[in-house]
């Protein structure tokens, strides 16, 4: 199995940032093919180490590391990769591997 973190860091309006996170990209990220599961936080992360304090983490599961590529190189997944730029100023990390269950 493979995933995609998304971790978007603290934005300048969170009331804004979730408004459209949830009503405009989600449906967005939704219409990929291939997504197994699609989680997000529901209350703000809280730090156990470190410095880094995102406002929302979302991971998105796929059955290989070869059906996340193909999903995100498809219009759809395109599409949800390009809407980024309309909420995320003030940026995101991304971060694909591969996954086992223990």
């Amino acid at each position: 199995m493979a995933q995609l973190l998304v971790l978007y860091n603290q934005p300048a309006d969170p009331a804004a940032f979730d408004r459209y996170y949830f009503e405009t990209h989600v449906p967005l990220a939704k219409k990929i093919a291939g997504v197994r599961s699609y989680i997000v936080n529901s209350a703000k992360p809280a730090m156990m180490a470190g410095n880094f304090s995102p406002h929302l983490i979302a991971e998105l599961e796929f059955d290989s590391m070869e059906a996340l590529q193909a999903a995100m190189a498809s219009p759809e997944g395109q599409a949800a990769a390009a809407d980024v730029a309309n909420f995320a100023q003030a940026g995101v990390t991304l971060l694909v591997f591969e996954t086992r269950r223990l």
